[in-house]
């Protein structure tokens, strides 16, 4: 018995699916377009890559998602993983199953000049305006 618990003292139990603090679950009807492409901004700021993952009729908002991203020079694709998901639908109480995409995006080699130049161009943005008025 004693063998028994000096092994399990060696063994460290996760969940199969923890919440991770850089992953933006999207969805095509909660939020705008815009509010995901801030999010991940500040997601890249914190972790150097963000998780973009998305259901059904959300993949296409995480693609478009990635690809502004992408061609303002802010990110690189690093993985893009495809797959299927069942999910349970309560009116019908069967399960359903939907496409899922999960893509990582890390942070290109300009990322901190492009975020500190649209900072300083918002800064004087706000101080011509002050002075405008």
């Amino acid at each position: 018995m004693e063998e028994i618990t000096e092994g399990m003292k060696n063994v460290s139990v996760t969940g199969g699916d923890v919440q991770k603090k850089n992953r933006i679950q999207v969805s095509n009807t909660k939020k705008p377009i815009f509010f995901y492409v801030n999010l991940a901004k500040r997601y890249m700021q914190q972790h150097n890559e963000v998780e973009l993952s998305g259901l059904g009729m959300a993949i296409s908002t995480v693609v478009s998602i990635s690809e502004i991203l992408k061609n303002d020079g802010l990110a690189l694709e690093k993985k893009i993983t495809t797959s299927t998901v069942d999910v349970r639908d309560d009116s019908r109480g069967r399960p359903i199953t939907k496409a899922k995409i999960e893509i990582v995006l890390g942070k290109s080699d300009k990322f901190d000049e492009i975020i500190a130049a649209a900072a300083a161009a918002a800064k004087d943005q706000q101080v011509g305006g002050e002075e405008q008025s």
